[in-house]
């Protein structure tokens, strides 16, 4: 029987979230200008106004409306998010698979070169390279994020390569004199499909959260808009001490929002490529079914 990925409650709705959340950031621009608003235009009759119908997420202490903020912050942050992920997925497939797959000199090296990025320490390391770099904008931030977070990824990726690589049919293709480059992109790469897309999904939750902690630690683009600039400015004006909930609150809802699709669609992936959790579900299904016709005999008894 065929799975249907779309079969499952909770991935269905973490692509509702997160294609709103895509679909924000592409034609955010477009809304704010169809409904007149600007996200950095301050309004000096409506500083710190709780929500209302005029400004519906209220407005920042500069007048700012925070709706508008919201919408124009999903494109960075989400820019940030998608960008970092690619550039990650991308080295770690481009160091993963080939370090698994190769024997010798070449994989040992690429196996060294993922141990080397493994043991850094990754979190410092972009706090001080962002900070050096800092003013030099959101592509720059996701880039760092990207370079120094694939290590993780390339580790997995070798180890499901490394399997693949041994298995008959490579062999027998290998032996068959096929090249390297078609026995890699034809017979192992297809097969770490799986992996790559939960990689991919865990790469976009990274980079959103680490673009939020960036800006929050003042070493991100403070001219850019996004919502780690957003809670970023919040903290700075002591939003939550004022008061002002409605600033900081909006932002970090939408992160976690992202999170929390990003890791339901992980679930479905998770499934796909893994037929041991699949039959799992099935099994936890056909058990609450049984579960759910006893009680309603029981009670028809």
């Amino acid at each position: 029987m065929r799975y249907r990925i779309f079969g499952n409650g909770k991935v269905t709705f973490g692509v509702i979230v997160l294609s709103f959340f895509v679909a924000l950031a592409v034609f955010g621009g477009a809304i704010l200008d169809l409904a007149g608003l600007d996200a950095r235009a301050n309004d000096i009759a409506a500083i710190s106004q709780p929500p209302s119908a005029e400004h519906l997420l209220g407005t920042t202490q500069f007048g700012q409306d925070v709706l508008a903020q919201v919408v124009e912050g999903a494109r960075g942050s989400m820019f940030v998010g998608f960008l970092s992920a690619a550039i990650g997925t991308f080295l770690a497939i481009l160091v993963g698979v080939p370090s698994g797959y190769f024997r010798g000199a070449a994989g040992q090296s690429l196996n060294f070169l993922t141990n080397l990025f493994l043991v850094m320490p990754v979190l410092p390391l972009i706090f001080v390279v962002a900070g050096y770099l800092q003013g030099t904008g959101l592509v720059m931030i996701a880039v760092i994020i990207g370079v120094f977070g694939w290590a993780g990824g390339a580790r997995t990726l070798r180890a499901q390569a490394m399997s693949v690589s041994s298995r008959d049919f490579v062999q027998a293709m290998r032996m068959l004199g096929e090249s390297h480059t078609r026995l890699i992109f034809t017979e192992v790469l297809p097969h770490l499909y799986g992996w790559i897309a939960s990689m991919f999904l865990g790469g976009l939750i990274g980079g959103v959260m680490a673009e939020a902690g960036l800006a929050f630690l003042g070493v991100s683009d403070s001219s850019a808009v996004s919502w780690g600039t957003m809670i970023q400015a919040a903290q700075q004006q002591s939003a939550v001490l004022r008061g002002l909930w409605w600033w900081l609150v909006p932002p970090g809802l939408c992160i976690a929002l992202v999170g929390t699709a990003a890791a339901l669609i992980n679930f479905g992936v998770d499934e796909l490529a893994n037929p041991k959790l699949r039959s799992a579900s099935r099994a936890v299904a056909k058990r609450t079914a049984r579960v759910r016709r006893a009680a309603l005999v029981s009670e028809g008894v």
